[in-house]
């Protein structure tokens, strides 16, 4: 019998990229990380069911991790942002920042 291939496995890396590389906008990576992680989990159940048809289980464990990673992270920010708004962190991140952009201008 021939092997099939695991539903959304590509899906599943994409996003869990995608979580990865947006967890630095406030952990609005948790969306597309999450939503991959519950995809990898419903198809490594389905594998569970019958392991020996489906042949691309890798890549399905591989975008799990990588979604798992993506989550942790995001989890992260969102937490250092709740700490800095808590802590009223921002308005010193502003005051740098000004001060960056200031020392540029006059730099140039």
């Amino acid at each position: 019998m021939e092997q099939q291939k695991l539903p959304n496995a590509t899906m599943i890396i994409v996003l869990s990229i995608f979580g990865y590389l947006c967890c630095c906008f406030a952990g609005l990576g948790i969306i597309p990380s999450g939503i991959a992680f519950f995809m990898a989990t419903k198809a490594e159940k389905l594998n569970n069911e019958n392991p020996e048809i489906y042949d691309n289980y890798s890549t399905i464990k591989t975008g799990k991790i990588v979604a798992m990673i993506a989550v942790i992270l995001n989890i992260l920010m969102v937490i250092r942002y709740i700490y800095l708004f808590a802590t009223g962190g921002f308005s010193e991140m502003q005051v740098q920042w000004d001060e960056m952009m200031r020392q540029i201008e006059e730099a140039q």
